[in-house]
């Protein structure tokens, strides 16, 4: 094996814990299948934050974003607090 980074499939297969201690290790890795690079094998880099959970759920097609329906009232708030006084009001 001339580079490090490139290892051909039985290779991979025989030593594969050596090869993520490099990818481990931040490397990326390159698999090939007669001399032509098949897989890439790279370190993992989770997304984060509010937007990237819901689009990772998006894309597994656990999430539906709806939007309102053309012709449907917006929601009325005639004052803020209203939750607050009518339970008040209830238990005295």
């Amino acid at each position: 094996m001339t580079d490090p980074d490139i290892w051909p499939t039985w290779e991979a297969k025989a030593r594969f814990s050596e090869m993520l201690r490099i990818v481990r290790e931040g490397r990326s890795v390159t698999v090939t299948y007669h001399g032509e690079p098949v897989a890439e094998i790279r370190p993992f880099k989770p997304q984060s934050g509010l937007e990237a959970r819901m689009e990772r759920l998006r894309s597994r097609g656990q999430l539906t974003v709806h939007e309102r329906p053309e012709g449907m009232p917006a929601p009325l708030v005639s004052r803020p607090g209203a939750l607050e006084r009518f339970l008040e009001d209830r238990h005295g």
